[in-house]
């Protein structure tokens, strides 16, 4: 009714139509689904979250993990999730400007000068822009703000910046500093110009820091893909360094190795584009994996008490002995599957009791059979620890 009446409003006094386009959103409602009102005392005070989470959280939570037209439930869980993307990407931004000493911001590196992994964030930078754009333009802000938080949470701070670190620390050439220096600002900027109309406070903070040209965000051009970035190869080698590193991390993890300890790790790949791809970010996976690699195309005899893990075209095996006390961690995995088992038991015990089936509520008896599913996992994932340790 009231773009009805703005619309007749208009043509009426100023012979003209007020707007093009109408974009038409949900309700918000309270975590249970209700209309929000003064009768129930369900409302939520815009001005008191702001305050405590603040207006960019509130702004980038309304607005992502929603499809449009239909309405939303305020869940304070998602609120504290976008607070900490604002605080992901300040953090970020410290970073960068703790190590932006000597920045020539007129300075612009030859495509020679670029690393894999700069390549490898160009390019996804601009599809990024292309992307986010095309959703703008339908109005699909939801969409939109999910690609930028994806690619500025994953891409951007958990892996360009793990992986530019030691050259920002002078590790290598100073040419090479000044061309991290320039990718890591320029692929920061453009991010908070592409955040911007969903966070616009913290983005022009950082913004303001960041080197710039103008007075405003607020006035700088949108950006701009610049098809010539797009290197899909790059990509492609990358996305290889990655699952292998994501690979010897998992191994790490799973097997309580010290953060700080070196492994020793085979990879093996007979794809001959694969292992040039892995040799080329030999120094990244070395680097984030903390382990010192061997890259082969077979093996003749698999390393004794290895784990393993796969990636894709790729087999991983780290080598335990002396990078464990395997007999401590055998003891540790018997006593945890033991006590899995104990668990276990009861669950079934109480699954194969047909007078608990016949009296429990639906719902307890999912639950059990959820805890059942989960338990025999786990039990499954210790033998195959414990086999690896020659268990």
């Amino acid at each position: 009714f009231w773009v009805a009446r703005m619309i007749f409003s208009g043509l009426a006094h100023m012979n003209e139509v007020p707007f093009k386009d109408v974009f038409i959103h949900g309700l918000v409602l309270d975590a249970m689904g209700r209309k929000m009102s003064k009768s129930l005392g369900n409302g939520v005070d815009p001005i008191e979250v702001i305050e405590s989470h603040g207006a960019d959280s509130l702004r980038f939570m309304l607005i992502t993990g929603n499809t449009p037209g239909n309405d939303l439930r305020f869940h304070f869980e998602r609120l504290d999730g976008a607070r900490n993307f604002a605080n992901k990407i300040w953090n970020a931004s410290r970073f960068a400007l703790m190590n932006l000493q000597d920045y020539d911001l007129g300075h612009v590196p030859g495509t020679e000068d670029y690393t894999l992994a700069d390549k490898w964030i160009l390019s996804r930078y601009q599809h990024v822009i292309k992307e986010v754009t095309r959703h703008m333009e339908k109005y699909e802000l939801g969409e939109a703000a999910r690609i930028l938080y994806e690619f500025t949470w994953s891409e951007v701070c958990d892996w360009y910046i793990e992986l530019v670190k030691p050259r920002l620390y002078g590790k290598t050439t100073e040419k090479d500093k000044k061309t991290a220096q320039h990718v890591l600002t320029g692929v920061l900027r453009g991010a908070m110009e592409l955040l911007h109309p969903f966070m616009p406070f913290i983005t022009e903070e950082i913004w303001q820091q960041l080197p710039h040209k103008g007075e405003s965000i607020m006035l700088a051009p949108w950006p701009c893909c610049r098809e010539e970035m797009i290197d899909t190869a790059s990509e492609e080698k990358m996305n290889s360094v990655m699952e292998v590193t994501r690979g010897i991390r998992q191994v790490r993890s799973e097997m309580n190795v010290t953060p700080g300890k070196k492994a020793q790790a085979f990879i093996v790949s007979p794809e001959t584009g694969i292992r040039k791809a892995l040799e080329e970010g030999i120094q990244y996976i070395e680097d984030l994996g903390t382990a010192n690699i061997e890259i082969c195309s077979a093996l003749d005899n698999k390393p004794e008490q290895a784990a393993a893990a796969v990636a894709k075209g790729v087999d991983i095996y780290v080598p335990l002995k002396g990078l464990i006390d395997v007999d401590k961690e055998i003891a540790r995995l018997k006593k945890e599957l033991s006590n899995v088992e104990k668990d276990l038991a009861k669950v079934q015990g109480k699954l194969n009791n047909d007078k608990f089936l016949a009296k429990a509520p639906a719902d307890i008896v999912e639950k059990e059979k959820g805890k059942e599913t989960e338990l025999s996992g786990k039990a499954k994932t210790l033998r195959e620890r414990l086999a690896v340790l020659g268990e």
